[in-house]
């Protein structure tokens, strides 16, 4: 079964992705976090060292940018005004801006000019012009569902591929036809379900850490299996040594849903921001408005040593992770 790399947006580049490809998979790259001349060069690297026949995915976020009131960004202050204060940061020294770009048509001329094999979004998909505009490039389109009903959406659309992300996932939830965490159900819920209810590729994504969790996907009808967790711990990644050190503790047995660091609910392992105020809050501002105040202050927590406002993605499944390079990780998924 063909194992995908998930994208990972902030804790890996290129490398990534071409060690995963290079291992047989298909590697990853995640363009959420990158500026448009960052993505230009980790592009240029997918194709300078990968064989032309090599598979890889390039990820964009396809989320709706956010109006808040005066209101919305008052509440969003006052819950954040002590951690403001402990860390001597001002209300002014907060980035203004939308946050994270979703696809755009500036992202549209970097897919005309590489023309990656296959581009996939997260939170739904781009307008009809832009989507038309990547199909015409010859690029197989994926999308993640959460639900039965995001899948039937993205299959009227003409996706290639839909994946399947079960509520153990680690990072964020695709979600995008409503934010009701209680329709949210696991990768052995989702994966069936969606598997009856179309006929395109299905690729199951969520809790999937080993070859034991590989085999149940396929017994469900999988036709690929997308595996983030596991390769946070690649060599190849590039994460914190203090997210490396939580994702091999007791604490990784622990993960919650957040709206705190980004507005978007997210699994992850909890810091203290989360433990102070409750996972999920409600005066916390949309996906992706949050992540500029909580991007400040993980900059200053950081500096002293600290995670307090650190994004700990992780998957539910990440007691069953080893460390390793991406080839020694596939070889693991493949064989146990």
């Amino acid at each position: 079964m063909k194992i995908i790399q998930a994208p990972m947006a902030g804790a890996q580049d290129a490398e990534l992705a071409i060690a995963v490809c290079r291992a047989g998979g298909i590697g990853s790259l995640p363009a959420a976090m990158l500026s448009f001349e960052q993505l230009q060069n980790e592009l240029q690297k997918l194709q300078t060292q990968l064989d032309s026949r090599a598979l890889y995915n390039l990820n964009f976020f396809a989320h709706q940018t956010p109006t808040i009131s005066d209101l919305q960004y008052q509440r969003w202050l006052d819950l954040l005004a002590p951690y403001l204060e402990e860390y001597g940061l001002r209300i002014e020294d907060i980035p203004q801006g939308k946050g994270r770009e979703p696809f755009n048509e500036a992202s549209l001329s970097l897919v005309e000019k590489f023309r990656p094999p296959i581009v996939s979004f997260h939170f739904g998909l781009p307008d009809d012009k832009l989507l038309g505009a990547v199909k015409a490039t010859g690029a197989q389109i994926w999308s993640s569902a959460t639900t039965v009903a995001e899948a039937l959406y993205l299959e009227s659309k003409g996706v290639d591929a839909i994946i399947a992300q079960g509520f153990e996932a680690g990072g964020h939830r695709g979600m995008f036809l409503n934010k009701d965490l209680s329709q949210q159900v696991g990768t052995l819920a989702l994966l069936p379900n969606i598997r009856k209810a179309v006929n395109c590729t299905v690729i199951a994504a969520g809790g999937i850490s080993d070859a034991r969790t590989m085999a149940y996907a396929k017994a469900m009808g999988a036709d690929a299996v997308q595996v983030g967790t596991a390769f946070l711990l690649a060599n190849e990644a590039k994460i914190t040594p203090e997210h490396k050190a939580a994702l091999q503790s007791p604490a990784a047995q622990h993960t919650v849903i957040t709206n705190l660091l980004s507005g978007g609910y997210a699994r992850g392992i909890p810091n203290r921001f989360m433990q102070d105020v409750g996972a999920i809050h409600v005066d916390a501002l949309p996906f992706p408005m949050a992540s500029l105040a909580i991007g400040l202050l993980n900059t200053a927590a950081t500096k002293q040593g600290k995670t307090d406002f650190r994004s700990l993605w992780a998957g539910q499944n990440a007691i069953l992770t080893q460390p390793g390079s991406a080839s020694e990780i596939i070889l693991r998924l493949q064989n146990g």
